[in-house]
């Protein structure tokens, strides 16, 4: 008798295996196929992060060279209204204005109540001002103060000081 026990148990226990395989076997492929799904899944998130880091960088140097002005210098008109409608249409105030522009909210406000007038570079810089829309002039604002930043940010040189003989 201890035999057919014994014969009996390995039977029950070949046949558990038999059916818990037949039953994992679609588990195990449907794993496999998660894991291939997701590798190339993963794949295609590093080439898009691969383009975004590409055209991050063609943007920043968009923004950062200056736009050609076609006119010459001397063909363009320098107008106290302009100066204000511009700035509001652009969202933004004096100050902000005077950073794209490269000068101070006080001559922003000068010009626009007519005090003063730009000379030949600030007459450029307005006018390369003009052909740009809130989304640029909001972008290139905030290339400026990363700009700022990171120059704040780094450690200033000292100089030493040559000892007298």
């Amino acid at each position: 008798m201890p035999n057919l026990a014994a014969t009996l148990k390995e039977e029950i226990q070949r046949l558990a295996r038999k059916e818990i395989k037949a039953q994992t076997g679609s588990t195990k492929q449907a794993v496999a196929q998660y894991r291939r799904e997701i590798a190339k899944l993963k794949r295609q998130a590093q080439k898009q992060q691969k383009k975004i880091a590409f055209l991050e960088t063609q943007e920043q140097k968009r923004l950062e060279k200056p736009q050609a002005i076609e006119e010459s210098v001397e063909g363009v008109r320098f107008s106290a209204r302009s100066v204000k409608a511009q700035r509001e249409r652009l969202g933004l105030s004096a100050a902000d204005y005077a950073k794209l522009v490269g000068v101070s909210a006080l001559t922003v406000y000068n010009w626009e109540h007519g005090k003063s007038r730009p000379r030949k570079e600030q007459l450029a810089a307005l006018a390369a001002v003009r052909g740009i829309g809130k989304r640029e002039a909001l972008a290139k604002l905030e290339l400026l103060k990363a700009k700022e930043q990171r120059a704040a940010a780094m450690p200033k040189k000292k100089t030493r000081k040559k000892a007298k003989r």
